[in-house]
């Protein structure tokens, strides 16, 4: 099956969406909330500062997708998603490789995410991805920890931060 990992396309945000949706029963079943909110739209997502990109199978159809964020001058890894007929098949490291790929191509040295620290294709898969663990330092950060916590994320499972180092761009650490 040939793939492609390219910017995404107006096409593609329905499908987006779909894929949020779809991979995120994932994260349903293992952390049982007693409520979960629906994805964003990708017309939402496409409409942040910062790029999406997304996995094409050779029938054109979406394997998933990256969205990063830059704000702040910082650059953030805002979600990954896979398709559950699409899963442990290396499109979400694919993804977060060619996330990573592109911050540095803009010039960003590193690269945030915040995930759970003890769901296995969270955390300890960011870790075999060149992810390491650190606390929130700027306003950015803490604003996500806020948002969290608000939602009631941090009440299903501990939340960490994490950064992988990139590219040797100039964008200060």
């Amino acid at each position: 099956m040939a793939e492609s990992i390219r910017p995404a396309r107006s096409s593609d945000l329905d499908a987006i969406e779909h894929i949020e949706n779809d991979a995120d029963q994932l994260l349903i079943d293992e952390l049982e909330p007693d409520s979960w909110m629906a994805a964003p739209s990708g017309a939402a997502r496409a409409s942040e500062p910062g790029f999406l990109l997304v996995a094409e199978l050779d029938d054109a159809r979406l394997a998933g997708f990256v969205h990063v964020l830059e704000v702040d001058g910082l650059c953030h890894l805002e979600q990954v998603s896979v398709a559950r007929n699409a899963a442990r098949q290396g499109w979400g490291r694919k993804l977060v490789e060619a996330a990573k790929r592109e911050a540095a191509s803009r010039g960003y040295r590193r690269i945030s995410l915040r995930t759970y620290a003890n769901v296995p294709w969270n955390a300890p898969f960011y870790e075999t991805a060149g992810f390491v663990e650190e606390a929130p330092q700027t306003a950015f950060h803490r604003s996500l920890v806020d948002a969290e916590a608000a939602a009631g994320l941090d009440r299903l499972g501990p939340r960490l931060q994490m950064v992988a180092l990139i590219g040797r761009g100039s964008r200060p650490l």
